[in-house]
């Protein structure tokens, strides 16, 4: 097994001041430089050769490395130019690594185009793969990545992903709690989410502002089964949340206005028997599950009738 770089602070200062370089703000690029969590989060990834995975910020590919030796394919994205050079040289001994140049996301609620391709390339080299998502996520993009990821038909096994700690708080929030919102409700829909350590800003450098976690996906099946149309589900709750202390009533007659009236949204309010006032950040996941379901069905069959 080749030996790798360890990535210390010292290591990374030393590598840094030879090429003249900054770590660069604007990207989020804060190192982790503790190498027991660097080990702690690739061995909750548990890789293995039926593992294809998905690195969003290589960095200086010290974790990348360690990830190729255990993975059977890494697909790394780097956007900044000189952090790729780096994560190059340091896994340039495996043959199972790809680096990609570019911005991870088309937009802030698609993957770019490249790296779908990349990753669908090294599913089909093996076909017996699931893939993973392990990397420390650069906070900016932190909350797309994710989300896009869940919302894909790709077949993935596990996130493993280093993020702030508020972010953290939002993806596992219960209703009626500061944080719950749509982010809690698409993930806990699908996902089992759960925060496996809680991290100060001393083991990253530059050290940030705020408080990490290392938080660990894995997908519910069972729990997606229910959801149906995923699509609209996605907006409903998007929709919905964005008045999220408003009364239930008000704002569900306000986002179908123009194909329900107010009778037939009571009429599909009915068997929940809320309170008049209910709140979309009172109601649980599954019962927004159900919800989003009864819309969608009253629709289609207002498009139905609209249509003959």
């Amino acid at each position: 097994m080749p030996e790798i770089e360890r990535q210390t602070l010292s290591h990374l200062k030393q590598l840094f001041d030879a090429r003249d370089i900054r770590p660069r703000k604007i990207l989020g690029q804060n190192f982790l430089i503790d190498l027991n969590l660097l080990e702690y989060i690739v061995d909750e990834a548990q890789l293995t050769e039926q593992d294809v995975v998905l690195e969003i910020g290589a960095g200086t590919g010290s974790m990348t490395a360690m990830m190729a030796q255990r993975a059977g394919a890494v697909i790394s994205v780097e956007i900044d130019p000189i952090m790729h050079q780096l994560a190059g040289e340091a896994t340039a001994m495996f043959d199972n690594v790809s680096l990609l140049h570019c911005d991870a996301l088309k937009n802030k609620n698609t993957f770019a185009p490249e790296v779908l391709a990349a990753v669908a390339k090294r599913l089909d080299e093996h076909p017996d793969c699931g893939l993973k998502l392990v990397a420390n996520l650069p906070y900016v993009i932190a909350t797309p990545v994710v989300s896009n990821l869940v919302k894909t038909d790709l077949p993935w096994r596990a996130m493993v992903v280093t993020i702030q700690w508020e972010l953290a708080q939002r993806m596992r929030a219960r209703r009626s709690s500061p944080h719950y919102g749509a982010l809690s409700v698409w993930l806990q829909a699908q996902c089992r989410v759960k925060t496996l350590k809680r991290l100060p800003p001393a083991v990253f450098w530059p050290r940030p502002k705020v408080v990490s976690a290392i938080v660990k996906l894995l997908p519910d099946r069972q729990r997606k089964k229910l959801i149906g149309d995923r699509d609209f589900f996605h907006d409903f709750i998007r929709r919905l949340f964005h008045h999220r202390r408003k009364l239930l009533r008000s704002v569900l007659t306000g986002m179908y206005r123009k194909q329900l009236t107010k009778p037939e949204v009571d009429e599909i309010l009915k068997p929940f028997s809320f309170s008049p006032s209910a709140r979309a950040e009172e109601l649980d996941v599954k019962t927004l599950v159900n919800l989003s379901a009864a819309f969608f069905a009253a629709l289609e069959v207002t498009e139905k009738t609209n249509d003959t």
